[in-house]
């Protein structure tokens, strides 16, 4: 059964990068998603950017390299090279959560991203997932 971590109390891009540059210091791969292509950049240049110490190899799904890059950046269901991490970044559960070992849900700051984690997270709890709450600072 898939773990589920949640995050809150901080901004999402930030946090998503943190994890996502501790998960490959582990070994593991990962699988970032959301279907807003503003998103998609947006956390694409902030991974180049977000620590001058950590370089964090992505690309997107779609990318020839995709297959031996550990992080993905992918807007669909059509093309995922691993199953180790999923990173959702999206206002909805993706419906392909359940073949990932992992998946990490993070809570915005805004009105709208706590509505929307709260339904995510009542829709993980609803089918019996076990969920681990971090508060910002443990990260």
């Amino acid at each position: 059964m898939t773990e589920i971590d949640f995050y809150s109390g901080g901004d999402r891009l930030p946090i998503a990068c943190r994890l996502v540059a501790k998960a490959i210091r582990k070994g593991l791969k990962v699988l970032i998603y959301t279907s807003d292509a503003a998103m998609m950049d947006r956390i694409d240049k902030l991974l180049w950017t977000f620590a001058p110490t950590d370089f964090v190899p992505h690309c997107r799904a779609d990318d020839k390299l995709a297959d031996v890059t550990p992080v993905i950046l992918s807007h669909s269901a059509n093309k995922l090279p691993h199953d180790e991490v999923l990173l959702n970044l999206d206002v909805d559960t993706p419906a392909f959560f359940s073949r990932f070992h992992r998946l990490i849900e993070i809570t915005g700051t805004t009105s709208e991203d706590t509505q929307a984690a709260r339904k995510r997270y009542r829709f993980y709890q609803d089918r019996g997932y076990e969920i681990r709450h971090h508060k910002l600072g443990t990260v």
